[in-house]
């Protein structure tokens, strides 16, 4: 198990969107950015994080366009008005990676791990061995374990999740509980 005291500007965070950055909607999708409601402590854990990894990307699955409930154009619309949000208040997230795609075996639908090596491509420093993935979802974990990236689950919406479990190095309630681990060692 790694210590997330060594963690420096040399690793990289991937982060899931829906039930970790925003609150997701059970059995359907955030099809516009109206819909879209950051949870309590995002914005103040993005520029903690900010400030501890190197690069930092988000990965998500995003079946509603396949599905044609919303457009691409829905989607760009969410996504630059979250980054604007986590801009002004310090945080950055470095580049968007979305799997649109209707098929679960998809390369690039998490749990495979086809945006991790997007972002690989787009950012050749990526270490996935000093990586870390934060998610909500079994999917997610298993996404950092094919990718060979340290796993990090928050308990925001499926808090049934069973710990310890073989997918799961690290355990939060949510992304703030996360990223106030970073902190005390800074100050």
């Amino acid at each position: 198990m790694i210590d997330l005291n060594n963690i420096d500007k040399t690793w990289t965070l991937f982060i899931d969107r829906d039930g970790v950055i925003n609150h997701e909607k059970k059995a359907d999708y955030i099809r516009n950015w109206n819909e879209f409601k950051f949870y309590d402590g995002v914005l103040e854990a993005l520029e903690i994080l900010n400030e501890k990894f190197g690069v930092i990307v988000m990965v998500t699955n995003q079946k509603g366009v396949g599905k044609g409930l919303m457009t691409i154009e829905d989607l760009a619309e969410i996504h630059n008005n979250m980054i604007s949000a986590i801009q002004l208040k310090n945080g950055r997230v470095d580049k968007i990676y979305y799997c649109s795609d209707l098929a679960d075996d998809s390369v690039n639908r998490k749990p495979n791990p086809g945006m991790a090596f997007q972002a690989k491509r787009d950012f050749p420093s990526i270490d996935f061995s000093k990586s870390l993935m934060v998610g909500n979802k079994l999917s997610d974990m298993g996404f950092g374990r094919n990718a060979g990236i340290h796993t990090v689950f928050v308990a925001t919406t499926n808090p049934e999740t069973q710990y310890p479990h073989e997918a799961i190095d690290f355990r939060f309630k949510d992304l703030f509980h996360f990223a106030s681990q970073f902190i005390s060692d800074s100050k």
